[in-house]
């Protein structure tokens, strides 16, 4: 097939199918590029724990905030932490709500960045580890022969419970025998069914449930505090797509559409505030302290 050329144009004018072929398969490459360029800067998958069976319902009216910025927001189950660091460091997830131990790790590991972190209703968005044991029970020396003997309830990989276990000096000369609980209610449940002699968990918990044991009493604390459910996103992620993610998490603290209220309450949060390295100070001492470093695989040996 021949298209002719201007009138007078003559043979020299005219363009053949084969002489244009190229520039069309130049033209498709080009528009799938931007195709691709486009979708992937408006998607953004977050890794959850496989056991954490409640976190897409958690995190559900969040969907649908970002959806309405123009953000396909999508999760994507990982089988432990080891699994989701290497989806991390391959670029398979964008990023993670986490606790301030695990992000300290990924950040440790140069996997990720944190973001932004949730503000609770009542203002905080940080927290401790916190001692308890039975109404009359001596005082957190602060040294490791207080746990000498003693069976200790905890949540691993928490910097108020395992990693703050761990960051004890010669806490292995005490010989305590560790249980692990899944969540620190848990092991506050645990410990006031004699199940344990000491529980270290977080003091919000203890907070919101100490009422409810009143056998039980507080006996010494972490002095110093950690990010809250750091949203930490992966160094490989898309930049543009990380900037409108952050500045819409950043927008929902001072949106008052309905819309946006509703979201809130339904997350019982009062927003979101930009979080730093910096604010993970105390949290990467605690966890050099405990012996983490980069090659650590997410179990203490």
């Amino acid at each position: 097939m021949e298209y002719s050329g201007a009138p007078g144009a003559g043979k020299k004018g005219r363009i053949t199918m084969k002489s244009v072929r190229p520039l069309l398969s130049l033209l498709v490459v080009f528009v799938m590029i931007l195709a691709y360029g486009n979708a992937s800067a408006g998607q953004f998958t977050i890794a959850i724990m496989q056991e954490e069976q409640g976190a897409g319902k958690k995190y559900r009216p969040l969907q649908k905030y970002l959806a309405s910025k123009g953000i396909d927001f999508s999760f994507i189950a990982a089988t432990n932490f080891s699994a989701a660091a290497d989806m991390f460091a391959s670029g398979k997830v964008d990023a993670m709500f986490s606790g301030s131990s695990v992000a300290g790790i990924f950040i440790m590991k140069d996997l990720a960045t944190p973001l932004v972190r949730p503000v609770n209703t009542d203002g905080t968005s940080t927290y401790s580890a916190v001692i308890i044991a039975p109404k009359g029970s001596p005082k957190f020396s602060a040294k490791a022969d207080y746990f000498k003997g003693k069976r200790v309830i905890l949540t691993p990989l928490a910097s108020s419970g395992e990693i703050y276990y761990h960051s004890i000096p010669n806490i292995k000369s005490a010989g305590a025998t560790i249980e692990k609980a899944a969540s620190h209610g848990a092991a506050i449940d645990a410990l006031a069914a004699g199940k344990a002699d000491v529980a270290i968990v977080k003091n919000r918990v203890w907070d919101r449930q100490k009422g409810k044991y009143p056998n039980l009493v507080l006996v010494g604390r972490d002095n110093e505090e950690n990010p809250d459910s750091t949203l930490i996103v992966s160094n490989k992620a898309d930049a543009q797509t990380v900037s409108k993610v952050k500045a819409a998490l950043l927008a929902l603290k001072g949106d008052m559409s309905p819309q946006t209220q509703e979201i809130r309450k339904e997350m019982d949060i009062q927003g979101y505030v930009e979080t730093t390295k910096a604010d993970f100070k105390h949290t990467m001492e605690l966890l050099q302290r405990a012996g983490v470093s980069r090659s650590f695989n997410f179990v203490f040996q």
